[in-house]
């Protein structure tokens, strides 16, 4: 039987509210469990919206974190379709928008974040779509016929991941970008060039150094892009990935430290004395770094939150994971380990055959490795994790001879 008190509240809906649910049984929780989510789905992983899912690879049941029985067996009460209004972490209550109130004892918040929106003349039209929920994925899905005409606002992950449904689909396809490349300020330029090629190779035409003025339409649905040089560009569909935006409004409408996302320590404790947050909105102190990071990818949705678990039920655990995230575009599959600031890196150094897209990328400073990207190759992730984490010094020849195994490259 469960201890009637001792009440835990996650406030959010995806990965890392489910994971977090997942994690507190799994330590030890045994009092109410409640999860509160504004959207009317259970738990759900959000990269296969803009992946297998969006390609029509994976089927709807494989998005969510857990089977509907799995909630029932463990006693955790889901609140779906619920808005979270406020939270006093001083009377500890989550007001829901419906008027009820939920005590809590220990709460985490995992709220996420929202799609940044355009704010230009025509954003309004209908068929000016974003992503970040599963009907948004369905409604790509619907766009991405054979002969649409689609035109992706933005060059960053989902702006090339759409896109590259999109071609695949059949689409006649337009990336438009702010920049030089797209993933250039992400990537630097050598690896940028990498994917702005994988692009055009398959048709995708790739507009740079361009603004988009405003979007242009007929019975209220948008038919095309005019951009700031005065071109005007057709289209049945414009997707816009221009970056996300933490949701951050209940923690600071409470007061809590909010910079950037939801201030935490390593434990992922918030300024205030038992709240927690995980995932997209978290800012958390890196012990590795000796700073805050606050990372937007699949991997910290899936790994802060245990430690937020293990910290909610009084136990010392610190989240140090490297960050990490992955892309399938076309044939190309990636995965990037490590954490790189902008101009943080002396140069790059690769192994394996950039022309035929089976490469590594090292970026280094120094004679040290501060991230890797495998590209088609595949089982490397724990060794270039433990070259980061070594601080070992490496011999560049070394590290660019792919006969070299990589835990034999240090000097």
């Amino acid at each position: 039987m469960r201890n009637p008190v001792n009440t835990f509240v996650i406030v959010g809906g995806g990965l890392a509210a489910g994971k977090a649910a997942e994690a507190l049984r799994e330590n030890g929780h045994d009092g109410p469990l409640v999860i509160i989510g504004d959207e009317n789905e259970k738990p759900y992983i959000r990269p296969p919206l803009s992946k297998g899912y969006l390609l029509g690879k994976e089927e709807r049941d494989s998005i969510f974190v857990h089977p509907d029985d799995w909630y029932r067996e463990h006693e955790v009460d889901l609140l779906l379709d619920t808005r979270a209004r406020a939270f006093d972490w001083r009377a500890r209550t989550v007001d829901l928008e419906d008027g009820r109130q939920i005590p809590y004892d220990k709460l985490l918040l995992a709220t996420g974040s929202s799609p940044r929106r355009l704010t230009i003349p025509g954003a309004e039209l209908d068929n000016v779509l974003y992503l970040r929920r599963v009907g948004d994925s369905e409604r790509l899905k619907s766009a991405f016929t054979a002969g649409a005409k689609i035109v992706v606002i933005g060059g960053g992950w989902i702006g090339l991941e759409t896109a590259a449904a999109a071609r695949t689909a059949g689409g006649d396809v337009t990336v438009l970008e702010h920049g030089e490349l797209p993933l250039l300020k992400v990537l630097g330029r050598e690896a940028a060039e990498v994917f702005a090629e994988l692009h055009t190779d398959h048709g995708v035409q790739l507009l740079p150094n361009v603004q988009v003025e405003s979007l242009t339409g007929t019975a209220g649905r948008v038919d095309g892009v005019r951009l700031t040089d005065g071109r005007h560009l057709a289209a049945d569909a414009v997707v816009v990935g221009i970056g996300i935006t933490p949701n951050v409004q209940l923690a600071q409408e409470a007061g809590l430290d909010v910079r950037n996302g939801i201030v935490t320590d390593a434990h992922l404790r918030t300024s205030v004395a038992d709240v927690y947050a995980a995932g997209d909105v978290a800012n958390a102190f890196h012990p590795r770094f000796d700073r805050h990071l606050r990372v937007e990818h699949w991997a910290n949705a899936l790994n802060q939150p245990r430690v937020a678990a293990l910290s909610m039920l009084g136990k010392d655990a610190v989240y140090d994971r490297l960050p990490y995230f992955y892309t399938d575009q076309y044939e190309l599959g990636m995965e990037y380990t490590g954490y790189v600031e902008s101009g943080g890196y002396d140069r790059v150094v690769f192994r394996g055959d950039v022309g035929k897209r089976e490469f590594i990328a090292f970026w280094m400073a120094g004679n040290r490795v501060l991230a890797g990207m495998n590209v088609n190759v595949w089982d490397v992730v724990d060794p270039i994790r433990d070259l980061i984490t070594s601080d070992s010094d490496v011999d560049d020849a070394r590290l660019a001879d792919p006969d070299v195994p990589l835990d034999r490259v240090a000097r």
